[in-house]
């Protein structure tokens, strides 16, 4: 039996989830007994005190679109997390395989993004290929989906990169291709998989805690040692909740950090997080 998820939450939703297909938001709305907001009629929006879920439609446009929407609905959430739930093809994976993406390329602009993964996934990660048109024959390696990329450089601009996240889960292989996918099975595949995806959105939450008011006492020492450019300071505050974040004890004293600029001090901190995470 699956636990319901216990989320703190204020009266505004801070937990936004994103399906393009209802099918595919069907079993969350049940798991998390979500309500239709009737007043809503440009996309189909489900929520309570805490999750906001939105049924965007297929395709990058569609999803763009509805994260844009959603959150500028809920403009006074601080740093949201958000996730797209969602079915995807793979040449190999049995059907109902699930992954979080941990790379999304966007075929279409050769685009590529990298969610960074800052605790350990109740299941694995995969790279992600997203294309604007269904794909005919399946990549050697990636999983493949119509959404994730549009999702993700959308949802960027609203929250910390940390909080950002793709799941999905495979509904089609060679052995059964997209053509044989109905919505009555998407529903079951996205059901069986409930517990691993109120794991991520609990995970994910509990790391909202930290970035609230975080205690930064490097943040002063930094500003009066290096000249950083306004675009810069908030760099450097991305990278220093990253690191709180991390709470990696093997990072190097950022006040030991060697650097000539700011810029050289943004390219070091980028570093050494990106070595931390890896081997997360």
């Amino acid at each position: 039996m699956i636990s319901k998820p216990s989320i703190k939450s204020d009266t505004l939703p801070t937990v936004f989830i994103y399906t393009a297909l209802p099918c595919e938001a069907k079993p969350l709305i049940d798991f998390y007994r979500l309500k239709k907001d009737t007043a809503i009629h440009n996309f189909s929006v489900y929520t309570n005190n805490a999750i906001c879920l939105t049924v965007t439609g297929i395709g990058k446009n569609a999803m763009a679109a509805a994260v844009a929407y959603t959150l500028a609905l809920f403009s006074s959430a601080q740093n949201p997390v958000m996730l797209n739930v969602g079915i995807g093809g793979h040449k190999t994976h049995p059907i109902g395989s699930v992954f979080l993406a941990d790379k999304i390329t966007d075929t279409d602009c050769d685009r590529r993004l990298y969610p960074p993964l800052v605790f350990t996934p109740p299941c694995p990660t995969h790279s992600l290929q997203t294309t604007a048109k269904p794909q005919l024959s399946y990549p050697e390696r990636d999983l493949c989906d119509m959404e994730a990329s549009a999702f993700y450089e959308t949802a960027i601009r609203f929250s910390s990169g940390e909080l950002i996240h793709c799941l999905k889960i495979v509904s089609d292989n060679e052995i059964s291709p997209a053509q044989n996918i109905q919505p009555k099975w998407v529903t079951e595949l996205i059901g069986a998989q409930l517990e691993t995806i109120a794991a991520i959105v609990n995970k994910l939450t509990q790391l909202t805690f930290l970035l609230i008011k975080p205690d930064l006492p490097e943040l002063t020492a930094l500003l009066s040692r290096y000249h950083f450019t306004a675009n810069e300071q908030i760099q450097l505050k991305k990278l220093l909740h990253r690191r709180h974040l991390v709470n990696d004890e093997n990072l190097p004293d950022i006040v030991d950090t060697p650097a000539k600029s700011g810029k050289e001090l943004l390219e070091a901190l980028n570093q050494q997080l990106k070595s931390a995470e890896f081997y997360l």
